[in-house]
């Protein structure tokens, strides 16, 4: 629990010199007040007030005078915030065990996905490529570099590999490298899966995460058949997406956009999402950005940042920037996304949904970095071209930099369940338990936060990472922040906002 310190009270001893906590009569009501307290985190949301959230996501922003007389038992009973409070499950009164009951309903709610174990299986059939963007993080070949192409033998004992799992779902995502410079094995695999499934009864999705510069008659004909969902990368303009992501010879952006047209026109607008990646150069032009997801037709935009692998990593310095910088960007952005939705413009921005559904509703997603322990392996996992199977995609990433850190097992040579009880998997989910990690346990928006061990031991040598120095940190603390004023403090934004979940 997490209280504040000022004014200073006194406070009854500690029941022994090796705890911090307090005796449990501390949290108790004293003498006159009615009410106990729940367990609750808070943090400074401005100078003059306090989120506060409990550990099944309940949010209350309140004066910080307020939330001082709450915590000291001094809040005067029957008020409107009393009632707020008791509402929401920050404090109890009477000896009714109900409240706590439906607390824990709802927390178990909030942790149900964690039951259905992995549903998500990336799948890099190649690492070819025929562009060469300058924040690669996957360490791309040659288009004739064919040693770098997934075998057959390695797809079957991918497909196997899936269907161990316990999930109801099984979404596939084709990743490279450029998937279609080997659709063949697409294919293989997407009937495999089918034929499979037949006698299984799962849920099946299918995304190709592709350039689309190879989007040919045959690919959409497959995946018009078979319901398979692309997804692409459109940074900008023209001249903007050419600059992050030039192909060999000639720019990106003809190819991209007019696969695009062709998906929505053929397919569908809902068969296709893209999303940006953020360099140095995208900082200044949020609306350019903006305007052209919009006029391209999508009604979603995913804002994302670099990340420190492969190439990002290399030329950090020349496409970089701080995450106050990128946070600037994203406000900037957001406040334009949400003046076109009041024009009757219907765009979302999908980091913003993700921590929208977080805070505002009682269910949990399915997103791995934003999950408690951890999504890697348990949510998504990669199984490589090579059958190297990894618990997450940066984990890979990881790996073509040199660091097997995090390889679980070989999909040819390994059991099912030796690779997801390997120390590969099960080290870092220990160290990603935000409710008792330093720094995370007592932090505000711990509910809606997660952790991601590959990244800090990236940046920090560390899978649990020093918090004041993490991006990640600062990059979530600064959004919810944002989500939470906005929500708070402007009506019409809040109305948007509400609808986009």
């Amino acid at each position: 629990m997490a209280i504040d310190s000022q004014p200073q009270v006194p406070q009854e001893p500690v029941q022994s010199p090796q705890t911090l906590f307090q005796q449990l009569d501390r949290y108790k009501g004293r003498a006159g007040a009615t009410y106990s307290l729940l367990p609750f985190r808070f943090l400074a949301l401005d100078a003059t007030r306090f989120l506060l959230t409990n550990f099944t996501g309940e949010l209350l922003v309140l004066p910080k005078e307020v939330v001082r007389l709450f915590v000291h038992h001094r809040l005067p009973i029957h008020s409107d915030i009393y009632y707020r409070l008791k509402s929401r499950h920050f404090l109890i009164d009477g000896d009714s065990t109900v409240p706590v009951d439906l607390l824990a309903a709802k927390y178990r709610t909030k942790q149900a996905a964690l039951s259905q174990f992995t549903s998500l299986f990336m799948l890099v059939t190649t690492l070819r490529c025929n562009q060469s963007c300058v924040y690669c993080q996957v360490s791309g070949r040659s288009e004739n570099e064919h040693r770098f192409d997934m075998t057959e033998p390695v797809a079957d004992a991918a497909v196997d590999f899936m269907f161990r799992s316990p999930s109801s779902l099984i979404k596939v995502e084709f990743q490279g490298g450029e998937p279609l410079l080997h659709f063949d094995l697409v294919k293989h695999i997407v009937r495999s899966v089918e034929q499979r499934n037949a006698s299984a009864h799962r849920d099946i999705e299918f995304v190709i995460a592709t350039n689309l510069s190879r989007l040919t008659e045959e690919v959409i004909h497959f995946c018009r058949d078979h319901n398979v969902y692309f997804s692409t990368s459109l940074d900008g303009p023209c001249d903007l997406h050419n600059r992050n992501r030039p192909s060999f010879g000639h720019g990106s952006y003809k190819d991209v956009v007019s696969g695009i047209r062709r998906v929505q026109d053929t397919l569908g607008p809902q068969r296709i999402s893209a999303l940006m990646t953020s360099t140095r150069a995208s900082l200044q032009r949020p609306r350019e950005i903006v305007d052209e997801y919009v006029h391209q037709g999508f009604s979603s935009i995913v804002l994302r940042t670099l990340h420190p692998y492969g190439r990002a990593a290399v030329l950090g310095t020349g496409i970089g920037y701080s995450i106050d910088e990128w946070l600037q960007f994203y406000r900037e952005a957001l406040r334009y996304i949400l003046e076109l939705n009041s024009q009757g413009i219907v765009l979302r921005e999908a980091t913003a949904v993700l921590l929208l559904r977080k805070i505002l509703t009682p269910w949990a997603t399915r997103y791995v970095d934003l999950q408690s322990p951890a999504g890697i392996g348990i949510a998504g996992i990669v199984i490589n071209y090579d059958g190297n199977v990894y618990c997450s995609d940066e984990a890979r990433m990881l790996a073509e930099m040199g660091d097997q850190k995090f390889l679980m097992g070989d999909i040819l040579s390994d059991q099912y369940k030796g690779i997801m009880l390997s120390e590969a998997l099960l080290s870092p989910l220990e160290e990603t338990l935000t409710e008792c990690m330093p720094q995370c346990s007592d932090c505000g928006i711990q509910p809606y936060c997660g952790s991601d061990p590959v990244r800090h031991y990236r940046s920090q040598g560390d899978m649990v990472g020093f918090k004041p120095a993490s991006d990640f940190c600062k990059m979530h603390l600064g959004l919810v922040k944002h989500l939470v004023r906005l929500l708070e403090d402007e009506p019409a934004a809040a109305k948007i906002l509400r609808t986009w979940i």
